[in-house]
């Protein structure tokens, strides 16, 4: 068994249960959790949170946890699928009888990130900054290609780019500032 914990501000940027209206709710949810990421020094600049599509309503967040953890695997959305996946007591997000489920991420995600997204069982996702926004940061998100999105989609995934993106990106561009550690350059 895997043991993750949040970092202690978790509670104080996000209350599982609560309902999030809007796409723009949800990415700011996301930034806001990587903001507080950077600004506490507990991880990497990459938020990511899961809701109950027609509700709204927050199962998980996760924040970029690899240095804090040790862990190459620990980006925000690894963290937000593991934390739901336990909080529900599924290996899916689209078992029977579960409504369905939907990611918003900081960030456009990396090839690890993006293949978990298929397997997580949400039905849509959300993305804030570009990829090329994280590039800039020299951080290195894999093998990531248009047709990797359109398999998503075809997978029947709907995707959503650059909600929020400004606001997403300036996250990453404080990191940046604070001189982050670029951990898989």
């Amino acid at each position: 068994m895997i043991h993750l914990e949040y970092p202690a501000w978790v509670d104080q940027v996000a209350t599982i249960g609560a309902v999030y209206a809007t796409d723009a709710d949800k990415m700011r949810l996301a930034i806001a959790v990587a903001r507080r990421n950077v600004d506490e020094g507990t991880g990497g600049p990459f938020g990511a949170a899961i809701f109950e599509s027609a509700t709204g309503r927050l199962v998980s967040v996760g924040m970029n946890s690899v240095v804090r953890g040790n862990n190459c695997t620990l980006h925000g959305e690894m963290v937000a699928f593991m934390m739901a996946q336990q909080r529900l007591g599924s290996f899916t997000l689209a078992a029977p009888g579960m409504p369905a489920h939907e990611l918003a991420t900081s960030c456009e995600p990396c090839a690890m990130c993006l293949g978990a997204v298929l397997w997580s069982g949400v039905k849509r996702m959300l993305c804030g900054a570009a990829r090329d926004d994280a590039s800039r940061l020299n951080f290195d998100e894999g093998p990531v290609f248009p047709e990797s999105y359109a398999y998503l989609e075809a997978r029947g995934i709907a995707i959503v780019h650059n909600v929020l993106r400004d606001e997403a990106r300036e996250v990453l561009e404080r990191y940046r500032a604070n001189k982050g550690a670029i951990y898989n350059a």
